[in-house]
């Protein structure tokens, strides 16, 4: 008997899954969104499928859209909670947004942190 127990660093969902409507890309890249922009807003993701596992929060973690496998690193976020549905194996949670990338930095934040040709988002 054995578990395999990954903690997770990023917060990586879907629109689907929670991650903020209010974070549109195009806008985002005209006219950049600053962290004060979301001051005292708590956001809520669902239904992230297998049980993840992050340090105990409040902790910080990596923010990033997927768009169908494609991944955007918008910045950093704060998890305040999580929760597992050991039955379903889906985890859901609450999370608030610590800094937003700039533009510039999105784009190079692929290269430093993932490196994986397979979900980078701008080519």
């Amino acid at each position: 008997m054995g578990s395999h127990i990954e903690l997770n660093d990023t917060l990586q969902i879907t629109e689907a899954q929670g991650f903020p409507r209010v974070l549109k890309l195009t806008r985002h890249l005209k006219k950049s969104f600053v962290a004060k922009d979301f001051t005292g807003k708590v956001f809520s993701f669902r239904d992230k499928s297998g049980i993840r596992v992050y340090h105990t929060p409040p902790v910080r973690n990596f923010l990033v859209e997927n768009r169908g496998g494609k991944w955007i690193y918008w910045g950093l976020c704060e998890i305040l909670s999580v929760t597992h549905d050991n039955k379903k194996q889906i985890t859901s949670g609450t999370f608030r947004v610590l800094y937003i990338y700039t533009p510039d930095e999105m784009k190079q934040a692929h290269a430093l942190i993932d490196r994986n040709p397979k979900t980078q988002f701008f080519t």
